[in-house]
């Protein structure tokens, strides 16, 4: 059993991912690094509804200076983020002289748009490659991580905020606490704190189990996150399902008492009453995650015997989880093409697969390719129509393994 770091209740452990490394730690191939691994073990807290890793790796080792990840990487991610801009802008941001902060805002993706309506912004964020774009298109950004001190000095510098914004990042916080009271140090009066992260229920539903890597140390529903909010002093006034991802939820905290919750907290409250609330939920989706494991590697072995060419496309930090879970290695998947030149020339941590441009995809066409960024599948697979064209086929394991 173990304490849950939210409300200190009783975690109970459904499912053990094993040894795994840390996701976006892209190792160099000519040798000389040393690569840390920890137990990825997940539970659900019975007091709170928590869903969370039962042990933290270091933030400093999640996100260092050279962290690969680019948001803006991503058409469908740069509309969704564009279309949250100008719904910003039009709402939290319309009064005058407003002023915007984002923690882990990455290359500026939206932090930019907010900049080029000439709203007052900062942005928060460790890593400083990523910061360095984000300042090369026009962006306010502090290098970092946002902690209660973190919010006190910018109140102290800025002036309060009217809106405080994250997005995929507060769940990999083990240090909620330290968040939620720089957030209270750092909001205006009737200001609002919003997050988005990957929603508990479709990973859940769609067993999404390579959603649960080192970086996503919580998964968040409304209920969990309306406990977690009320611990710290505030209250969860709204909830908006979102399609990324293959789902998640905007949720919008403020401070007890200064706004009222919409129906929209009471209906998916209910909804979740109905299919979260329960251990045996959480332990049913583990028997799913052993099933899909197990298929995915009969499916790649057998094409391996009948000297079919298999190739993974996108190497994700969600990847991570199902190359080391499953035990997928080069002979199975010889290499992996991604778009992200700092991740290109590196091997997969722990798995150790290459990682090529996307040019190398279709030097030959494969016969099949394992869609790791099975998120983006709707872009992905119409940039590659012509590798349907060469009869090409897609493996994808979520909800199950199947062929596209």
């Amino acid at each position: 059993m173990t304490n849950c770091r939210i409300c200190g209740g009783n975690v109970r452990e459904f499912f053990d991912f094993g040894r795994q490394p840390v996701s976006d730690a892209f190792i160099d191939p000519s040798g000389g690094e040393t690569e840390f691994f920890y137990q990825l073990a997940v539970g659900y807290c019975t007091a709170c509804a928590m869903v969370q890793q039962l042990k933290e790796v270091s933030r400093d080792r999640m996100f260092p200076a050279d962290y690969p990840y680019r948001s803006s990487g991503s058409a469908v991610m740069r509309e969704h983020f564009a279309a949250t801009a100008d719904r910003f802008l039009a709402t939290e941001l319309a009064g005058d002289d407003p002023f915007y902060v984002e923690i882990g805002c990455n290359d500026g993706i939206l932090l930019g748009a907010i900049s080029r309506a000439g709203v007052r912004h900062l942005g928060v964020d460790p890593a400083e490659g990523a910061v360095e774009v984000a300042r090369a298109h026009g962006c306010r950004v502090r290098d970092g991580f946002f902690e209660a001190a973190t919010g006190v000095g910018i109140r102290a510098a800025e002036g309060p905020a009217q809106l405080i914004f994250s997005a995929n990042t507060i769940s990999h916080i083990g240090y909620i606490d330290s968040i939620f009271a720089g957030a209270d140090a750092l909001l205006a009066p009737g200001g609002v704190f919003v997050f988005e992260d990957r929603y508990v229920g479709d990973i859940i539903e769609n067993t999404y189990f390579d959603q649960v890597y080192d970086e996503h140390f919580y998964l968040f529903g409304v209920r969990s996150v309306r406990n977690m909010a009320r611990r710290f002093g505030f209250d969860l006034v709204d909830v908006e399902h979102l399609p990324v991802h293959g789902g998640a939820m905007r949720y919008t905290t403020a401070r007890a008492g200064e706004r009222v919750p919409t129906d929209a907290v009471g209906d998916w409250l209910a909804v979740e009453e109905k299919g979260l609330t329960e251990l045996s939920v959480y332990e049913e989706f583990g028997a799913r995650v052993e099933t899909n494991s197990r298929a995915l590697v009969e499916l790649l072995t057998s094409l391996r015997a009948e000297g079919r060419s298999v190739v993974g496309y996108g190497a994700t930090s969600k990847s991570a989880t199902v190359t080391n879970y499953c035990g997928i290695g080069p002979e199975l998947i010889p290499f992996i093409c991604d778009s992200t030149p700092e991740k290109q020339g590196r091997l997969t941590p722990g798995s150790r697969i290459p990682i090529l441009p996307p040019a190398a995809f279709s030097d030959p066409y494969p016969d099949y390719a394992v869609l790791f960024a099975w998120n983006h599948a709707a872009e992905i697979m119409a940039k590659e129509r012509a590798f349907r064209e060469a009869d090409g086929r897609w493996i994808l394991y979520v909800p199950d393994v199947h062929i596209v």
